[in-house]
């Protein structure tokens, strides 16, 4: 074991991305096809055309993004159709099973649904299982739902400013309703808050608090909460599960939109109280359609997503600054040593990358 895969900080120096789930494996070389093609085939819903235009955008080799760049700058008007509804909740919690049963639900009513999930991977290898296609069976076979994994690679902000972009090519590409499911490790909530319309909260009867994780800020953010697994001899924890988070909602003050998140129960696996979800997640957007709160909030979301881009490119720009890279180990030493404090030592690096 190495010395650094012992210690429990690491520094991330900007967003690692792979553009093969196996790290060991030799991607084949992309055909590039002109921009113009990609517009018109995900104009048209060819789903090859989209696939390869999200691999653009997540690609690590510059050339390769700045492809997929041109490409979502072209779709841009065709944005903006679709019902956007983050999922969240622990690992087991049920998130892709509920995914499912909905996506089941409204393809029968003429749907066409995109299903975005952020997968945990190897902080070590890069590795991603990617399994939400083996969860949810019928929308990875349906011609009107289209899955995409994106692994997560160790590392959040990128993979979300990604997620981000990837919905809109969905969107461009007809989709008009978009599921972004976290990997539910605490992280990753507020990202995915900030680019859906409705956030819905999944929770588990008779478990405690320590084991959910669940925190009063994840429970402000959800504008709906639906307690899962609520079948047979569970029924009852479930409904006194309801109860009690009514009542700690009770004491939340309203949210920005000016409703009141409402808790329900399900069983996913039994396709129970599904219709009561849809119903209330579609309720959501019509309030906060009347109000303006709808475009309001996608207004301020772009704007979010404009300064996270900023820190991004700041970021990545600060260390891959060659004046950087040959100071850096040396100040860090100093800094370990005690001889040199970090916002000391902050100050010199950001004086040197300042300089031209």
């Amino acid at each position: 074991m190495s010395d650094s895969d012992k210690k429990s900080l690491h520094i991330n120096k900007g967003t690692e991305q792979n553009d093969s789930v196996n790290p060991n494996f030799r991607a084949k070389k992309i055909s590039l096809k002109s921009v113009q093609d990609y517009v018109q085939g995900i104009r048209s819903g060819n789903r090859a055309m989209l696939s390869q235009a999200i691999t653009l955008i997540e690609s690590s080799k510059s050339e390769y993004r700045e492809v997929g760049q041109e490409i979502l700058e072209a779709v841009l008007p065709l944005t903006g159709n679709s019902i956007r509804v983050g999922i969240t909740g622990v690992p087991g919690v049920g998130k892709s099973t509920i995914i499912e049963a909905i996506g089941k639900l409204l393809i029968d009513r003429n749907y066409k649904i995109a299903v975005l999930t952020i997968d945990p991977s190897s902080t070590k290898s890069k590795g991603s299982i990617l399994g939400d296609k083996t969860r949810m069976p019928f929308l990875s076979t349906h011609d009107h739902a289209f899955i995409r994994p994106s692994p997560t690679s160790g590392t959040l902000g990128g993979v979300a400013q990604k997620t981000r972009e990837t919905l809109l090519l969905c969107e461009a590409a007809g989709y008009d309703t978009i599921f972004i499911e976290t990997v539910g490790v605490g992280q990753s909530e507020t990202s995915v808050h900030s680019m859906v319309d409705m956030f819905l909260l999944l929770m588990l009867a008779g478990a405690g608090d320590e084991l959910q994780g669940i925190k009063r800020g994840i429970m402000e953010m959800a504008d709906l909460i639906a307690i899962n697994k609520a079948e047979s001899d569970n029924e009852p924890a479930a409904e006194r599960a309801k109860r009690e988070y009514e009542n700690a909602l009770s004491l939340f003050p309203k949210s920005e939109s000016g409703y009141r998140t409402k808790v329900l129960t399900c069983s996913a696996l039994n396709n129970v109280g599904i219709d009561e979800i849809w119903k209330e997640i579609e309720d959501f957007i019509d309030h906060s359609k009347s109000i303006g709160y709808f475009d309001s909030n996608r207004k301020n979301q772009s704007l979010y997503w404009l300064h996270e881009s900023v820190q991004r490119e700041l970021k990545s720009a600060f260390y891959n600054n060659e004046k950087i890279n040959r100071k850096l180990e040396t100040i860090e030493e100093s800094v370990k040593k005690g001889t040199l404090s970090p916002t000391k030592a902050s100050k010199l690096l950001l004086d040197i990358h300042s300089k031209k």
